[in-house]
């Protein structure tokens, strides 16, 4: 073989190196913690490179380059980072956690050990009403007062389950039977495995304003505590790219279009076709898309 091959070394990111292990806190009892990683913004270049051609380089600088491949959505070079977390959830996160199925997991088993013996408890400011336009979701906060008497109720159930769970391994009864009147409160932890691309997938799913706000914390915690150290240059794409920017429906560029024009009875009649209007002329409250047409001009 005549050809030559330059000596690699293993890409470390010092910022990333500092804080290696050191769980950073998530809600009342809850962290994450980087165990390992593999890559850094240089590895998406360095991947890029390869497909894109010797000339590339001589083309764009590092950061111009990602910057095009993330605003592109070409996602292939980005799968070549991987990351390897330590994460304490609540099961009822944990639940939305798990449906991300392009990460390698390996949970934490009551089958074989003993339950993690925390929950997460809520203050009495901090219970959320039902959301009238997202039935999925959380709008207001419910009175302080009211709050306080499920708060007491919360924590005397959290005891009684307990108790309950802890008298039944003291009788012998097996783990996996025992647990099963556990509430969804309690925390869990997983070793969690994925790429670059594929988390920043779940970052941008998650971390959106009518996701959870448990699961928020979390995203938001891996993001600026992980991805902003790991790969800046991606992290500060991502913000412009995706945080921080909107796409629009063919249906809603009709509507901007005559906005601009100022035709507002073509604006009307475009509602009335997009059922964003009821028959008596008064907004469609039940249009989720219009809802959301609305919460982008408002940004706008």
């Amino acid at each position: 073989m005549d050809q030559v091959f330059e000596k690699l070394e293993k890409m470390r990111v010092p910022e990333l190196d500092e804080v290696l292990g050191q769980p950073f806190k998530v809600l009342k009892d809850g962290f994450i913690r980087v165990v390992d990683y593999m890559g850094s913004d240089s590895s998406i270049v360095q991947a890029a490179r390869v497909s894109y051609g010797a000339g590339t380089k001589k083309l764009r600088e590092d950061e111009a380059l990602l910057r095009y491949l993330l605003r592109h959505r070409h996602t292939s070079p980005f799968e070549m980072c991987e990351v390897k977390l330590h994460v304490r959830v609540p099961m009822d996160v944990w639940r939305q956690w798990i449906r991300h199925r392009t990460a390698n997991v390996n949970e934490y088993s009551t089958r074989y050990s003993i339950a993690i013996n925390s929950a997460e408890s809520t203050n009495p400011e901090e219970w959320r009403t039902q959301s009238l336009t997202n039935r999925q979701g959380s709008g207001g906060s419910l009175d302080a007062e009211k709050g306080k008497i499920l708060s007491e109720q919360e924590a005397e159930f959290h005891r009684m389950s307990r108790d309950l769970y802890d008298k039944r391994i003291e009788a012998g009864i097996a783990r996996e039977q025992a647990r099963k009147d556990l509430p969804l409160s309690t925390y869990t932890e997983a070793y969690w495995k994925i790429d670059l691309h594929n988390l920043l997938h779940f970052l941008e799913l998650r971390m959106e304003i009518n996701a959870q706000y448990e699961i928020r914390e979390y995203a938001n915690t891996i993001f600026n505590e992980v991805i902003k150290r790991w790969v800046p240059l991606t992290y500060q794409a991502f913000i412009d790219y995706m945080i921080e920017s909107m796409t629009f429906s063919g249906l809603e560029i009709k509507v901007i279009t005559e906005m601009i024009k100022g035709n507002k009875d073509k604006i009307k009649d475009l509602y009335s076709e997009f059922g964003w209007l009821k028959q008596d002329g008064a907004k469609n409250a039940n249009s989720r898309e219009l809802f959301e047409f609305e919460e982008k001009l408002t940004k706008l």
